[in-house]
C-alpha cells in the first residue's frame, strides 16, 4: 500500500532540476541545466497531498499540481530522446556518456574521490559506473543504486548469412525472454560493432533514422495461417525461425547472398568472417510515443529497464551534498542471467569500491576495511515490473498489486527475496522525507519470481532493497510507462543518494 505523503518540502533539502519554472516552487534551490536538448528539467518533490490507506490508494495524477505535471511531460520528453537513441547496451553507454559529460562528470583515472565531485568509469564499453564524493569516508560505506541496460532482443549468429528463397536473410539468436511472435511484421534497425583482426571497430547504425531501410521478420498472412491458430504460444513462430529479410534477389548473375557481401566490403570494409567478432542486435526501430489523448503515457522498446538507467543518471546529476559517497552502477546482461565482465555478477562492483577506497587512505589499505565498508553499504537494486493490466487484471492478487501512475514499488517478494525490515524502514522514512508517492508490490502466490539484480549486490553483504515502477507489456517490442511514475523513480533516487539518516 501506499504511505501517507506530506506536503512539506524534503528536509535533506534535496535539490531539483528546472525547466524554465523560476518563481513556481520557490520554497527548491537552485536548478541544474542537464538536458539532453538543451532544455532544463524540472524534478519538484511532488507536494501534493496524497492520503493512502489499505484499499484507498490514489493516482498521482489525481492531486498533481500543475508543477507536477509540467515537470514529469518535461522530464518524459528528454527521456523519449534518450531512449530514441539508447536501443542496446553499447548505445545506452554512450549516450550516458554525452548526458554526464555535458553535466560536469569527468572519466576517472584512480584519484581521490572528494566531496562533491562527480566521476565515471566505463566497464569494456558495455557497463558504467558514475560515482558522486560524499561527506563520509568510503570505509563507512557507500550508496549504490544498480539497474541494467540491456533489453531483450534478436541477435545475428556468428555466420549469419544464409539465402532462403530467393531472399538473403539473417540466421539469429535471442537475448532475453521474449515472445518470438510478437516480433514479426514490425520494422527492426541492426545496431552494434564489428571488430576486426587489426583492432579497428566499425560501428553500425542502419535504421533508426527515417531514411534509412529497416529489416523486417516476414509473418504468415491469416489466409495461409490455420496451423499457427491451433499451435500453443511457443510453436506459433519458433525461435530459430526469427530471421529478418536482409535482400532480395540477384543482381544480373550476382546472388543475392554476394551483394549483401559487396555490400558490406563497399560500405564498411567489413569481410563475412568479421561477423563472427561483431556483436549486432536487431531492435524494433519505431520511435518513442506517446499513449491516449492526454498523453500521460510513454510507449517506447527498452524501458525494461532504461527507465531505471535513466532515472538515475538524472539524480546523479541532480543530487548534491551526499552524506555517501554514492555510485550508480548501469549492468549488462541482466536478461541472460547476469554473466560475463559486464554483468552484476561480476567483482566490477567491487574491485571498484576497493579502488576508490585505496585511492582514499593510500598505504593504510588493508582488505578487512573493504569488507567493512560493503557492509556497511546500502544499495538500491532497480527493475520494472507489470503493472495491472486492464487486459487481465486477474494476473495480480489486486491488494498488493502495482499500478501505473501510483509512484514507485517497494518489492515485497517474500519467500527470503525481501530486504529485512529495518532497510524497508527505513527506505519509507527517506521517501517520505522526499515526497515520493510509492507502493508496495507483492506478485500472486506462486505465479511470480523474486529479484533481478538484488541477489547479486547483496552476495557482497550489502543491504540491498529491490525497487521499480510498474511498465505494461515488459518484454514486448514496445512498452508502456506512466511520466508520472518516471518523475517519480528520479525522485527516488535522489532522495536515497541524499537522505543522511
Amino acid at each position: 500500500m501506499f504511505d501517507v505523503l506530506k506536503t512539506s518540502g524534503a528536509s535533506n533539502g534535496a535539490s531539483v532540476i528546472n525547466r524554465g519554472m523560476a518563481g513556481i516552487i520557490p520554497s527548491f534551490r537552485k536548478c541544474l541545466v542537464i538536458g539532453l536538448s538543451s532544455s532544463l528539467l524540472a524534478l519538484p518533490a511532488l507536494a501534493a497531498e496524497k492520503v493512502c490507506a489499505q484499499g484507498n490508494c490514489e493516482s498521482s495524477w489525481k492531486n498533481a499540481t500543475q508543477a507536477d505535471i509540467k515537470a514529469a511531460t518535461d522530464l518524459g520528453e528528454d527521456y523519449k530522446t534518450f531512449l530514441q537513441s539508447a536501443r542496446t547496451e553499447l548505445s545506452t553507454v554512450i549516450e550516458a556518456v554525452k548526458l554526464l559529460k555535458r553535466n560536469g562528470f569527468v572519466e576517472w583515472h584512480g584519484e581521490r574521490i572528494k566531496a562533491g565531485k562527480r566521476y565515471y568509469r566505463v566497464n569494456r564499453d558495455r557497463a558504467l559506473f558514475v560515482m558522486i564524493g560524499g561527506r563520509n569516508s568510503i570505509e563507512t560505506g557507500v550508496r549504490i543504486a544498480v539497474s541494467h541496460i540491456d533489453s531483450p532482443r534478436i541477435e545475428l549468429k556468428g555466420r549469419p548469412l544464409q539465402k532462403k528463397e530467393g531472399f538473403a536473410m539473417f540466421q539469429t539468436n535471442y537475448h532475453g525472454g521474449l515472445k518470438p511472435w510478437q516480433w514479426t511484421n514490425i520494422p527492426l534497425a541492426l545496431l552494434g560493432r564489428v571488430d576486426k583482426k587489426n583492432g579497428e571497430t566499425v560501428q553500425i547504425s542502419i535504421g533508426l533514422n527515417p531514411d534509412e531501410p529497416v529489416f523486417i521478420i516476414p509473418g504468415l498472412s491469416p489466409h495461409i495461417a490455420r496451423s499457427q491458430r491451433a499451435a500453443k504460444g511457443a510453436d506459433i513462430v519458433p525461435y530459430e525461425s526469427l530471421d529478418p529479410i536482409v535482400a532480395s534477389g540477384p543482381d544480373g548473375d550476382i546472388d543475392v547472398v554476394d551483394r549483401v557481401l559487396a555490400y558490406l566490403k563497399d560500405t564498411y570494409n567489413i569481410e563475412a568472417a568479421d561477423l563472427v567478432s561483431a556483436e549486432l542486435a536487431l531492435v524494433p526501430a519505431m520511435p518513442p510515443r506517446d499513449i491516449g489523448f492526454d498523453r500521460r503515457l510513454i510507449a517506447a522498446y527498452g524501458q525494461d529497464d532504461k527507465v531505471s538507467a535513466y532515472t538515475s543518471l538524472v539524480a546523479a546529476i541532480n543530487s548534491k551534498n551526499l552524506p555517501q559517497t554514492s555510485i550508480i552502477f548501469l549492468a549488462d546482461n541482466e536478461e541472460t542471467g547476469s554473466g560475463n565482465v559486464t554483468g552484476a555478477k561480476s567483482t566490477a562492483l567491487t574491485d571498484l569500491i576497493g579502488e576508490m577506497l585505496y585511492a582514499e587512505v593510500g598505504d593504510k589499505y588493508r582488505q578487512p576495511m573493504l569488507t567493512k565498508a560493503l557492509r556497511a553499504s546500502k544499495a538500491l537494486s532497480a527493475d520494472v515490473n507489470p503493472g495491472v493490466n486492464p487486459m487481465k487484471p486477474s494476473a495480480w492478487e489486486l491488494s498488493n498489486a502495482p499500478r501505473l501512475g501510483y509512484g514507485v514499488n517497494i518489492k515485497r517478494y517474500g519467500r527470503g527475496f525481501n530486504a529485512n525490515s529495518e532497510f524497508i524502514a527505513w527506505t519509507r522514512a527517506a521517501l517520505d522525507t522526499g515526497n515520493v508517492p510509492w507502493q508496495t508490490t507483492t506478485y500472486k502466490v506462486g505465479v511470480g519470481g523474486g529479484g533481478t539484480l538484488g541477489g547479486f549486490i547483496a552476495y557482497h553483504n550489502i543491504d540491498t532493497i529491490d525497487f521499480g515502477v510498474p511498465v505494461l507489456s515488459i518484454h514486448t517490442p514496445y512498452a508502456i510507462s506512466d511520466k508520472m511514475d518516471v518523475l517519480a523513480l528520479s525522485r527516488a533516487f535522489q532522495v536515497f543518494l541524499e537522505y543522511s539518516r
